[in-house]
Parts: C-alpha cells; sequence; structure tokens
C-alpha cells in the first residue's frame, strides 16, 4: 500500500451471496473499528444500508443502480467528500469498504478509483473479494455474465453457503473457480463467518494485477445508464402495520414452489409485534433461517420486501399477496418498481 493512501476493499459476489452477512461480521471485528462502508443497492429501498447501521454508524448507501453503471459519479463523489471530511478531523477511518450490489461488474468501479485524478492521489484499491454461493455458484456461472466476472476480478474468494451445499460437488466448482481466475486464493466461509485478518493477511496491490488492468482497458469509460434493468427487475414492497410471521412464511414458500427459479433474490426486513424486526434472505427455492434481530435500531419500524427477479411480472407477486392479505393482517403496498408502473396495473396498482 503506498504511503499516506487509504485502502480500499470491494465486497461483491452475485445476488444472494451473502455479502451483506460476511460484512456484518466483520465490522465486529476490531480490525474494523475504523472503517466507512459504502454500500450499493440495486433500487431505493436499502435493506442491507438499515441492516449494517446497526452495527456501524459510518455505513452510507448509494442507490437506484449498480456502481458499474449509472451511479458511478455518485461514488466518486462520495469517496472525494470522504477525502475533505478526512482532512477536516470530521472522520476518523482507515480502511473504506465498498459493498457491490449483486449485479455489478467490479472492473469499472476499478477503474474509476485508479484513474480518477483526486481519487487515485488518496486511495489504492488492496483487495476484491468476492462472495461465491457454493448452494448456486454453478448455475450462476452458467447463466450470468455478472458472476464470471466477478470471479475473473477478484483477489480472494469466499465460498459461502458450504454448510448448505453438497460436500462432494463443491471441489467442482472450486476447479471451476480457478479456471476462470487461477490467480486467486479461494476460502471457505462458516455460516458467513470469517476472520478478516485471513483474507487481508497478504498485501495485494491491485494496479500490478495485469489481467484486472487488461480488462479495465478494453473497456469504455463511458458506460450506458440503467444497463441491466433491461433485464432484471426489482420491486419494493411495504406494509401497513405488523404481519403474522406463520401467514408470511406460509406465502412465502408457495411463491418461491411457483416461481423460484425466476427470482433471483428476496430480502426484507419484517415488523411481526416482536421487539425487532426480522431479517429475510432468499435465493431462488432458498429461504434462508430467519435472523431476529434485538431492536431496529434507530430507524423507523416498518416491514419492507424488495424482489429482484427475471422474467416475472411483479402483478404476480402482488396477486399472490392479495390472495394471503387477510390471513397476513397487513395491507401490502408498492414503495419502488424500477418500471413504468403501468404495466403492473392490471394487478390492482397500490393495493
Amino acid at each position: 500500500m503506498a504511503e499516506g493512501k487509504l485502502p480500499v476493499t470491494i465486497v461483491t459476489g452475485f445476488l444472494g451471496s451473502g455479502k451483506t452477512t460476511v460484512l456484518s461480521h466483520w465490522l465486529e471485528h476490531p480490525m474494523f473499528q475504523r472503517v466507512s462502508v459504502i454500500v450499493n443497492e440495486f433500487g431505493q429501498a436499502g435493506l442491507d444500508q438499515r441492516v449494517l447501521r446497526q452495527i456501524e454508524e459510518k455505513t452510507l448507501l448509494l442507490s437506484g443502480g449498480c456502481a458499474c453503471c449509472n451511479i458511478r459519479d455518485d461514488l466518486v463523489r462520495e469517496l472525494s467528500a470522504m477525502i475533505d471530511s478526512r482532512d477536516r478531523g470530521e472522520l476518523d477511518v482507515d480502511r473504506v469498504v465498498i459493498e457491490t450490489t449483486g449485479l455489478a461488474d467490479p472492473a469499472p468501479i476499478l477503474f474509476s478509483i485508479m484513474t480518477d485524478s483526486v481519487l487515485r492521489h488518496h486511495y489504492q484499491v488492496d483487495c476484491v473479494v468476492t462472495c461465491l454461493d457454493a448452494v448456486n455458484g454453478s448455475f450462476q456461472l452458467d447463466h450470468t455474465k455478472e458472476s464470471v466476472k466477478q470471479i475473473a476480478t477478484a483477489d480472494k474468494i469466499l465460498l459461502t453457503k458450504t454448510d448448505l451445499a453438497e460436500i462432494s460437488e463443491i471441489p467442482a466448482l472450486t476447479e471451476r473457480v480457478l479456471e476462470i481466475n487461477p490467480s486467486a486464493s479461494i476460502l471457505r466461509t462458516d455460516m458467513g463467518r470469517i476472520d478478516p485478518e485471513l483474507v487481508f493477511s497478504e498485501g495485494v496491490g491491485r494496479t500490478d494485477r495485469p489481467e484486472v488492468l487488461q480488462a479495465m482497458n478494453t473497456r469504455p469509460t463511458i458506460v450506458l445508464k440503467r444497463r441491466h434493468e433491461s433485464l432484471v427487475r426489482s420491486i419494493s414492497i411495504g406494509f401497513s402495520n405488523t404481519i403474522s410471521w406463520a401467514a408470511f412464511g406460509l406465502w412465502l414458500s408457495a411463491l418461491l414452489y411457483a416461481h423460484g427459479e425466476k427470482i433471483y433474490r428476496v430480502k426484507g426486513l419484517l415488523d411481526t409485534g416482536e421487539g425487532g424486526p426480522v431479517l429475510i434472505n432468499g435465493v431462488q427455492h432458498i429461504i434462508h433461517p430467519p435472523r431476529h434481530l434485538e431492536d431496529w435500531g434507530g430507524e423507523e419500524r416498518r416491514s419492507e420486501l424488495v424482489f429482484i427477479m427475471k422474467d416475472i411480472e411483479p402483478g404476480i407477486i402482488l396477486d399472490s399477496l392479495r390472495a394471503f392479505q387477510r390471513i397476513l393482517g397487513a395491507q401490502a403496498h408498492i414503495r419502488e418498481l424500477n418500471e413504468d408502473l403501468s404495466s403492473i396495473s392490471s394487478a390492482g396498482g397500490r393495493a
């Protein structure tokens, strides 16, 4: 690391790969006590930021798209503002962590930091950490180019959800990863936990990686806005009051059974009437054990559910919710849809 430069760690990985879980554990480690986190989410809901903010107050949100597309300018501005705050003594940090959306290609983010006339004098990317879902990783590598790019630019690859995967399938997945990126180190997590000192024990020096430089040099410096949205939609759904946990579980199970292959990711914070929210995370047909948080961490007490999906109309989700609405105990309403709302007018618009 160049003297005086602030290290930047990029945490990436496809939708539902466990990035926020890994990062939330890291933020409890002494090594991460002076870290600022920038969370980039697909859409405006910012659920990952709400989870991380309960642990780390210096958490910022970039929303509305992915940092490799239409909000790279926002990222540059935020990093520049951090420099000013640090110089004035208002911000005491020794590392910046950028958590990308699951659809991000990390190379343009690296390009921005390494080539911007201001940022390159104050920051240096020391490590790109890619989380890879051991259950769904092979499928994602087969069907999503973003997943392949995330592996290709990684210094360290964290295999997540190994407790849910077939042990016999992990060696083949590991071999495939090394075919894409033979220079990467592969580490396994335990329920999303891994000692950050294992990950950051070696000085990486991103600018010394010729394959990364080649990837950036062959990429146009101007990226079209909303590149992913033509393929993938996101919808954020709010609820009017507390939710019946039993009814919600029944509804979500039925929905994923019918449409799981088209739902890349579902995540949410639910107000079930208990002290703190219930954190929901799912990938395709798999819903991970819910986490019952102690409190709302100063955030507004409200239920919110986000779906990221492909080739499925939002009206299908809303219609299924409406069928369960009476036993859920709460009315659902759209908080955000990343396309023209007229496309779901047949589903009743806002419930």
